[in-house]
């Protein structure tokens, strides 16, 4: 016969490891998510800088664009 501490010792380690499993799942749903999160964080911060840089270059060309285009009006008439 099957001695019943056995029984509900496996059961107890069964549940143990139930548990710890169930931890670790729930630690790992979390590194995962706060990863994510940073990830996330760190794209907004760089998409928000580049587009900045985009706005800040293509002021930059109008104004070099205008100052061409007054130079060569200035040289038509000097002519």
């Amino acid at each position: 016969m099957s001695d019943p501490r056995n029984s509900s010792d496996s059961t107890g380690k069964a549940n143990l490891e139930t548990t710890d499993t169930g931890t670790a799942t729930s630690e790992l749903s979390n590194v995962v998510d706060e990863l994510l999160t940073q990830l996330s964080t760190k794209f907004s911060t760089i998409s928000g800088d580049l587009l900045a840089k985009m706005d800040d270059m293509s002021k930059r060309l109008d104004n070099l664009e205008a100052t061409i285009q007054s130079q060569a009006r200035n040289n038509d008439q000097g002519k």
